[in-house]
C-alpha cells in the first residue's frame, strides 16, 4: 500500500512508520521541515503546514491509506492558555486540512485512520469505559472530540474512516513512561493523589500492531479504545513499576502540591479511566502484553 502519515516523525508515527516499510509498503510522510525531519531511508517528506491540503493535494489521489497523528504534545508545562490553544488547534486543524484533501481528491484513498484519546471519556472514576460510553466534559474531552469531528466529513465520501483513542503509550526510551519512572528508580515510588484514578495504558508494540490490524482490516470502521484489555489503578500501576524496576513504593505525591506545581496539567496524572478495548477485541485483535507486567518485563 501507500501510505500517508501525519505525525509521522513523532513517538507512535516513527514506531508506525518502520513496521510499515519493514513489509514493503510504501510511506509518505506530511512535515512541515522535510531538510530537518528524522526520517527512515526510504521515506518520501511531504510539505505542509498543518492547516491546508496546499502544496500536497497533488500526491494525494496517489494514497491508498492516511493516517492521522498530528498533534502537539500534552506533556508540556505549563498550560497557559496558549498552550491549551495549541494543543487544540494542531489537532483540530491537521484533521480539517486531510478532510479537505479527501474532499478534493479525484481518486480518494480507501481508508483514514483519525488519532484520538481516551481522555475522550473524562475522569471516570473506576468506572470501566468502552467506545459507547459518553464523552466527559473536562478539556481533554473537548480536544478529543473536537480532533475526532476535524475529519467526520470523510465519513459522507464513501471512505472507511477509523478513530483511534489511544491510551498511554508504553516504551523504555520514548513517550511518558520514562518520565513516570525517573522517582520510582530513585526510590521515591509511589501513588500520585489518591492512587485511585484509572491508568489505561498500552504497549508500543501493541499500538503499531492495533492501527496496522484496524488499516488492513475491511470490516474496522468507527470508534477503537487502543488499550490494553487490564487497566489499572495510579497506585497498582506505579506498584507494578516499582517491581519491575526493583526500586521501593512508599512515598506518595500529595494531589494539592501536584495541582500547585501543575496547575490544571495536573489532571494528566489525577484523573484516567479505565478504557476497556471491547470493539478491537470482538473484530479479533489479540494483544502481545495483556497486563502490565507483561509489558514491564518486555520493557524492562
Amino acid at each position: 500500500m501507500n501510505i500517508l502519515i501525519s505525525g509521522g516523525t513523532g513517538f507512535i508515527g516513527s514506531a508506525l512508520t518502520r513496521s510499515l516499510l519493514a513489509d514493503g509498503h510504501g510511506i509518505w510522510v506530511l512535515t512541515r521541515n522535510p531538510a530537518r525531519a528524522h526520517l527512515p531511508k526510504g521515506v518520501q517528506p511531504v510539505r505542509w503546514d498543518g492547516l491546508t491540503s496546499q502544496g500536497w493535494i497533488g500526491i494525494f489521489s496517489q494514497m491508498d491509506a492516511v493516517v492521522n497523528l498530528a498533534g502537539e504534545s500534552v506533556g508540556k508545562w505549563p498550560w497557559t492558555q496558549q498552550r491549551k490553544n495549541l494543543i487544540r488547534d494542531s489537532r483540530v486543524d491537521a484533521g480539517r486540512a486531510i478532510a479537505d484533501a479527501f474532499q478534493k481528491a479525484d481518486k480518494k484513498p480507501a481508508v483514514l485512520i483519525q488519532s484520538s484519546g481516551v481522555g475522550y471519556y473524562g475522569p471516570c472514576g473506576k468506572e470501566a469505559v468502552a467506545e459507547d460510553s459518553p464523552a466527559g466534559n473536562d478539556f481533554m474531552a473537548t480536544v478529543a472530540l473536537n480532533w475526532e469531528a476535524s475529519s467526520r466529513i470523510v465519513d459522507s465520501l464513501g471512505v472507511r474512516r477509523v478513530i483511534i483513542r489511544t491510551a498511554l503509550v508504553l516504551d523504555a526510551r520514548q513517550g511518558v513512561l520514562p518520565l513516570m519512572a525517573l522517582p520510582v528508580r530513585f526510590g521515591a515510588g509511589g501513588p500520585l493523589g489518591s492512587g485511585a484514578q484509572g491508568v489505561s495504558w498500552i504497549h508500543i508494540d501493541d499500538e503499531v500492531r492495533a492501527i496496522r490490524y484496524l488499516l488492513e482490516n475491511d470490516k474496522a470502521r468507527g470508534a477503537f479504545n487502543l488499550s490494553a484489555p487490564n487497566p489499572l489503578s495510579n497506585a497498582d500501576f506505579i506498584r507494578a513499576l516499582a517491581q519491575a524496576l526493583t526500586r521501593p513504593y512508599w512515598i506518595p505525591a500529595p494531589a494539592f502540591l501536584l495541582k500547585m506545581a501543575l496547575g490544571e496539567m495536573g489532571t494528566l496524572l489525577l484523573d484516567g479511566q479505565f478504557a476497556i478495548p471491547q470493539r478491537l477485541v470482538n473484530l479479533g485483535f489479540v494483544f502481545r502484553f495483556e497486563t502490565v507486567q507483561e509489558a514491564f518485563h518486555d520493557l524492562f
